[in-house]
């Protein structure tokens, strides 16, 4: 067990690069020595240097004290040798994340310290249980993957391999809590929770664009203000890289042999290839030059309100519409049926994973409109529409004359299998409960993982709840019929839940 005590036992960090600084950082600023070193001449120095400058910047916010500022500093230590770290009882290593470089610093680390001491390796992508390999007692291994900016980030995954001790992960998981930490336990396994259940909210907007439904403005203000992320999975590529981004897929891709749900685009790969690589090469989707215009979202000018609407069955997760349109003003009946809006001679129903112009020669309905998913209907900005290729273009106009009446912006865009919002969110909870499903963490850890991790607005497995697993579970299927792919493939908990009517967190 291991057991630190503040102000009377250091903890060691090995390597001093901007993640070593970071976690440095993190470890004193919550009253702990650290002992920090790095084989590079000057290293230590200048992280030392940054991580004065961030508390100053702290410090000017109000957030905290001049005199907290020194006292943080003080406690961080410049080791010599790597034998200075010896007395740590705990040493998180931050070096290069190269395998070979890892496991010869685990290799010496093992032979300078003592029996006792417990390693910790911040590793994004590498094997926690092939690392462990090297030492001779591979059970005081763990994976610690901090966030970048680690003193920002409020994740922590912490990362079981195949021989790590549970009694040392739990240990290292309440250690991190107390840095102000959310920690989440995970096993071994490629990408970890974020890196893998992130893929989709990537690769279905990639896919989007490849496929000529929706421009890049759009797609990320429809994911922005109707699906409440803070970050349109387009913008949000430009600003980690793309060629970070595209080597994190196909890392994931190889590591499960190929598996379709992490096929790369090539749309990324063409970016990469003409050296848009997004905010750092001044090019990405955007153009970032000093004189670039930004680029605005599509969106439909103002429309004829209707005067009557009715309501034919539940809207389930849009049932609020109702609400609002009522509030608008406007004459509401409600009626038996499955769950549409009804007026002027059209007919409004929310997405479930089938293209309207197939719904619509199913329900032999040529007036058929729609509409996305939305975070929260009462105070989402913005509303996603598409007709069937059998409508009328005014149809569109029609319905969105409706959401203008209850305060949304409207944009429109190519009739797509499950829209953009609802296709992200099925996919995300898809691989969600896919990772469930394998043991690789619980429900709990899937949505703390990322809400805090990447910031998503809520769980994707809470989420898909709030939906209702069975129409998840149906969108996936329609999803899987319209590609005809295994990459849309229903994780089997997912199906087994929407059997049994039993929710996540039920």
């Amino acid at each position: 067990m291991i057991e630190i005590q503040q102000g009377k036992q250091p903890i060691a960090v090995v390597g001093a690069g901007t993640m070593g600084a970071g976690i440095a950082q993190v470890i004193a600023n919550a009253g702990h020595e650290v002992i920090l070193y790095d084989a590079q001449d000057g290293a230590v120095e200048r992280a030392v240097d940054g991580i004065s400058v961030s508390l100053k910047k702290r410090v000017d916010r109000g957030r905290i004290t001049e005199a907290d500022r020194t006292s943080i500093l003080s406690r961080i230590t410049h080791a010599g040798s790597l034998q200075d770290v010896a007395p740590a009882p705990l040493v998180v290593e931050a070096v290069a994340e190269d395998l070979t470089i890892k496991l010869e610093l685990l290799s010496a680390l093992e032979t300078v310290c003592s029996g006792e001491t417990v390693f910790a390796t911040n590793t994004s992508s590498l094997s926690v249980t092939e690392l462990a390999s090297v030492l001779r007692d591979p059970t005081r291994l763990v994976g610690l993957h901090f966030f970048n900016p680690a003193p920002a980030m409020k994740l922590v995954e912490v990362v079981s391999g195949r021989a790590t001790a549970e009694e040392i992960a739990q240990q290292i998981g309440f250690l991190a809590g107390s840095w102000g930490k959310h920690c989440v336990h995970t096993k071994s396994t490629p990408g970890f929770i974020v890196n893998r259940v992130a893929r989709p909210f990537y690769a279905e907007a990639l896919r989007l664009l490849q496929e000529q439904v929706v421009d890049p403005a759009t797609l990320d203000a429809i994911m922005r203000e109707c699906g409440g992320y803070k970050m349109g999975p387009l913008e949000l590529m430009d600003l980690i890289g793309h060629d970070i981004n595209y080597a994190v897929t196909r890392s994931i891709y190889n590591a499960y042999y190929q598996d379709s749900r992490f096929k790369p685009s090539l749309l990324q790969k063409d970016l990469i290839d003409a050296g848009y690589l997004g905010r750092k090469s001044g090019r990405g989707f955007y153009d970032y030059s000093k004189h670039a215009i930004p680029e605005k979202p599509r969106e439909l000018g103002p429309q004829e309100h209707p005067g009557r609407v009715t309501v034919k069955g539940h809207l389930g997760v849009a049932s609020a519409l109702r609400v609002l349109i009522s509030k608008a003003g406007l004459e509401v009946a409600q009626e038996e049926g499955e769950g549409s809006l009804e007026f002027d001679g059209i007919t409004l129903a929310m997405t479930d994973g089938r293209t309207a112009t197939e719904r619509s020669a199913a329900e032999n309905n040529k007036e058929l409109v729609l509409f996305d998913l939305a975070l929260d209907y009462t105070t989402s900005k913005r509303i996603a529409l598409t007709r069937a290729d059998q409508s009328r273009q005014g149809s569109l106009e029609q319905a969105a004359g409706l959401f203008q009446a209850i305060g949304k912006s409207v944009s429109t865009i190519d009739d797509a299998p499950g829209m953009v919002v609802m296709r992200t969110v099925c996919m995300l909870a898809n691989e969600g409960a896919d990772a469930v499903n394998q043991g690789v963490c619980d429900v709990k850890a899937v949505d703390t993982a990322m809400r805090f991790g990447t910031g998503y607005p809520i769980g994707p497995l809470g989420w898909a709840d709030r939906i209702g697993i069975r129409y998840v579970a149906d969108t996936l299927r329609n999803l899987q019929r319209s590609y005809a792919e295994d990459r849309y493939r229903i994780s089997p908990l997912l199906r087994r839940k929407s059997y049994s009517g039993l929710d996540f967190y039920t």
